[in-house]
């Protein structure tokens, strides 16, 4: 996985809460196994019209969210069912980062074991984002090291579990992490 340390980048807003797995990613595309591919798929119901064109009222179709690689969202994010499918969506898209006041504890979970930094900020902090990226391109820096997130008349600090931060500067996964150990566990097997 590719290390999460400082990252600036656009911001996407969808200011939405309960946004269920079955939304990010829906059913008929889960026939794959492969972790890449998906992006394609991503909020599909709510990105296309019924013919299959772009919905241009759909956020991420706005022209000042193309390119965002931090998605910043409603309470509840990524609840329903616990499809791995719907991180595999969003990072293949290009997110790197997600912001909101709350998120499914199996999606959290699956976000930062997949490389993305799932970031709980309280409501104001989140609603003040909503509205700065709402209509125009807003950027931020995020800094997993500090644990802080800056803009233009934005800053703010979150607070990550100490394992899911060590996992996500250094690029693990935990089959990387256990490999870390790798002459301690072969020791082991010969001893």
């Amino acid at each position: 996985m590719e290390p999460i340390v400082n990252h600036k980048g656009i911001i996407a807003t969808l200011d939405r809460v309960n946004v269920d797995t079955d939304q990010i990613i829906p059913k008929q595309f889960l026939k794959r196994v492969e972790r890449t591919g998906f992006g394609q798929f991503l909020f599909y119901d709510w990105r296309f019209t019924q013919d299959g064109k772009p919905d241009p009222k759909f956020e991420l179709n706005q022209e000042h969210n193309q390119g965002a690689t931090i998605l910043v969202a409603g309470h509840n994010f990524g609840c329903g069912s616990s499809r791995e499918h719907a991180p595999w969506a969003l990072h293949d898209y290009g997110f790197k980062i997600i912001i909101a006041p709350s998120f499914a504890d199996i999606f959290y979970n699956n976000c930062v074991k997949n490389g993305m930094l799932p970031i709980r900020l309280d409501e104001k902090n989140v609603y003040q984002l909503l509205n700065k990226g709402a209509d125009s391109k807003y950027e931020l820096s995020v800094s997993l090291e500090d644990q802080t997130i800056s803009g233009e008349g934005f800053e703010a600090s979150f607070a990550i579990d100490p394992y899911w931060k060590e996992m996500l500067v250094n690029g693990w996964d935990e089959i990387g992490l256990t490999l870390k150990y790798e002459e301690e566990i072969l020791a082991y097997e010969k001893g």
